[in-house]
């Protein structure tokens, strides 16, 4: 019945995968291309977690 007032965790990791690869594309364009690296990496690292999310559901 309350399940409409849950947190949906697999919609706050898009939401996180989305800003990482916002924030890795900006110190791309800023020429630092060490963030732009570990940035994408961790984008990687939720998009994982979102894919192993999905297939359990």
């Amino acid at each position: 019945m309350f399940s409409i007032f849950k947190a949906n965790p697999e919609k706050k990791l898009n939401q996180l995968y989305k800003s990482k690869l916002e924030q890795a594309m900006q110190a791309q364009r800023s020429g630092d291309i060490e963030s732009y690296s570990l940035l994408t990496l961790e984008a990687e690292k939720v998009y994982k977690q979102i894919l192993a999310m999905e297939k359990t559901q």
